[in-house]
């Protein structure tokens, strides 16, 4: 039998729902496009960057609970998206879209979902919903809006529990760019927006498996020409460009069915002794091109908060994070060494290779959104190319 919860003094009519596979339902009010999606249910505890949150394409597949309460402050505007089409399925807010209050909103966030058709839910007790996930894990959900109000709850239900879920499923090839592109934008300042790149040191191919702008930006920014291949690029793909060094992006899904395709292509790189530096899903299947094994978390790390230690330096970097799957450290090969863990649970959050120029980080030094404690690793890439010092 499903269980309803009604939104904090709301006693009647609703016209949004959140339902969960095991006949959970959350009423509320709709916002966004009119419909339903269904999706992983997950949480996210950023303060900020809403919209860069809701445009990353390693939420493909998943419905965003935020925890913060105030979501539309800033409206929406062109400039802080991290795709063209948001791969999100849908969210779930604390209290009605609040009207934007900043001067470079250009539309309602409300609006701005709409034109997106993100289907969203607000008026839900977030924090019982968060707790829901902590302690029993990511559920799948179906996320409905109905200005009638009216719902066939059993057959959401039904939907919720159809869906085959995350694990397994290879979500990078519906969010990679289709063929080659330059980049060439860099870092955004006040007054001048986004800087163009004009004068390179080095030459990066970055494999997209659902690449965030901010982290190609970074890559303009500290000094490289960036060209972007598709996820599915072979080796000789990204060879024929003559690359510096190879970057492997961030993306969504279970790494073990992007690295169907992507393993060979990484093992073949390596081989080539060119600097790597892998961010997310790139780290995840990096360490996969290693002979290591992943696995899907119970809640995934996804917020702006998070404390890791450099073990080399004994440095604490807060940091951004958005997965799902983690690496088992205990899989990875002698000649990976660990660089980084979490301080919440202890999983692994960076590595690099004893005898090669390769590295990678399991969280977002990009910081779109959240703090800039890890640009440095940027600098440290630059450095692999520059052959300066070793990862």
């Amino acid at each position: 039998m499903a269980q309803s919860t009604l939104p904090a003094g709301d006693a009647g009519a609703y016209t949004g729902v959140l339902v969960l596979a095991d006949g959970t339902v959350f009423k509320g009010r709709g916002i966004g496009a009119v419909g339903d999606s269904v999706g992983e249910v997950c949480f996210n505890t950023s303060m900020t960057g809403y919209q860069e949150i809701l445009t990353d394409p390693s939420y493909a597949g998943q419905i965003i609970t935020f925890t913060f309460p105030h979501i539309g402050n800033t409206g929406a505007n062109p400039e802080d998206i991290e795709t063209v089409t948001p791969a999100a399925r849908g969210l779930i807010l604390r209290a009605d879209v609040t009207d934007p209050s900043n001067w470079r909103a250009t539309r309602h966030l409300d609006d701005w979902l709409k034109s997106y058709g993100l289907v969203g839910l607000a008026g839900v007790d977030t924090r019982r919903l968060t707790r829901r996930i902590r302690d029993l894990g990511a559920p799948n959900g179906v996320v409905a809006h109905a200005p009638d109000g009216k719902f066939d709850l059993d057959a959401l239900i039904a939907k919720a529990k159809g869906w085959p879920g995350l694990e397994g499923m290879d979500l990078a090839k519906d969010v990679s760019c289709r063929q080659t592109y330059g980049w060439d934008e860099g870092a955004w300042t006040l007054g001048a927006g986004y800087a163009t790149q004009e004068s390179p040191r080095f030459h990066v191919v970055a494999i997209d498996f659902g690449a965030k702008r901010n982290i190609l930006r970074c890559l303009a920014a500290a000094g490289c020409k960036v060209t972007v291949v598709p996820g599915t690029a072979t080796v000789e793909d990204v060879m024929r460009h003559k690359p510096d060094g190879v970057f492997l992006s961030n993306g969504p899904g279970d790494p073990a069915a992007t690295g169907e395709y992507a393993v060979p292509t990484i093992k073949g790189l390596l081989d080539t002794g060119l600097p790597m530096f892998g961010i997310c899903l790139g780290h995840q299947m990096l360490s996969l091109a290693l002979g290591a094994k992943t696995k899907k978390m119970p809640l995934g790390h996804r917020g702006a908060n998070h404390p890791v230690k450099d073990l080399a330096s004994g440095r604490v970097e807060i940091t951004s994070q958005n997965h799902g799957f983690v690496v088992m450290e205990e899989t990875l090969p002698a000649d990976a060494e660990v660089t980084h863990v979490s301080l919440f649970d202890g999983t692994n959050e960076g590595i690099r290779l004893k005898n090669k120029p390769v590295f990678s980080v399991q969280y977002h030094p990009e910081a779109s959104p959240g703090p800039q404690d890890s640009h440095y690793l940027f600098d440290r890439f630059v450095a692999l190319m520059d052959g300066k010092q070793p990862a």
